[in-house]
């Protein structure tokens, strides 16, 4: 049988505050293939994020295992690239070095890397604003120098919280268009946090609903749509109109059990 590029077993995280005790994920059980796309979808509060910053190194869990490429996960690496919801990226430096400034951290061959970095500014449409600094451009331009700078280390995990939320909706479409596109080049694997049904069916093969109180993994979900998708053209699909309407029950059902467990 073939091992799981990513595994998580029987992961839990419990913080603690003040004298009292939060679990945040409880009995959380991935399984994920190499190359996949995987969306995190649910409501605010059911532990997505925690699950990409335990894959990233940066929170460790209190209990159980996380494996990538058979390897345990004990600390941030550069086989994990990270993308937030709002960019972080050096203010003073050029939209092309923000790109490049990991490759020169670790000092890659200066060909490699200007290959690396004009490739990366002609895929996510920044060739024009290459010599702009960052303060010069808009929020959904920082997310595509964002993008650019993960993809350019080559990762074999790219972990994605919310990085669209902020953004309008015409620029978010743009985005994930983009994302699409690379994902497509690249077919390396990613984590995408999302609390959007539509964004999830849009860009995933595969769709892990998170319940919350505490988070736990609700349902795993595989879209059955055709790889090349536009909102558009997705929409109107009878398979996208059920999947829709599944994810909907299940998240009504748990936001009852939720006002149950309130009250």
């Amino acid at each position: 049988m073939t091992q799981a590029f990513i595994q998580l077993n029987n992961v839990q995280k419990t913080f603690k505050q003040n004298k009292s005790e939060n679990t945040v994920l409880k009995d959380i059980n991935l399984e994920i293939s190499e190359g996949q796309f995987v969306c995190l979808l649910g409501p605010s509060g059911c532990g997505k994020s925690t699950i990409l910053n335990l894959l990233a190194g940066f929170e460790k869990p209190s209990s159980g295992n996380i494996y990538v490429d058979g390897q345990p996960i004990s600390a941030p690496g550069i086989d994990r690239a990270v993308v937030f919801q709002q960019a972080q990226l050096f203010p003073w430096l050029t939209v092309k070095e923000n790109i490049y400034f990991p490759l020169k951290q670790l000092k890659g061959e200066p060909k490699y890397i200007t290959e690396q970095t004009e490739y990366y500014l002609e895929k996510t449409g920044l060739k024009k604003f290459e010599n702009h600094r960052v303060w010069q451009i808009s929020g959904g331009m920082k997310q595509r120098v964002a993008l650019a700078r993960a993809w350019v280390m080559k990762p074999k995990i790219l972990l994605m919280d919310e990085p669209f939320g902020a953004l309008d909706a015409q620029t978010r479409i743009l985005m994930q268009e983009t994302l699409t596109k690379l994902w497509q080049d690249n077919k390396t694997t990613v984590l995408f946090v999302t609390h959007d049904i539509d964004e999830s069916l849009l860009l995933a093969d595969r769709i892990i609903l998170m319940a919350g109180h505490p988070g736990r993994i609700a349902e795993d979900i595989q879209v059955d749509l055709p790889h090349t998708r536009t909102i558009e053209n997705i929409a109107p699909q009878p398979e996208f109109i059920e999947a829709k309407k599944h994810i909907l029950e299940i998240m009504r059902k748990e936001v009852n059990r939720m006002i149950d467990y309130i009250h």
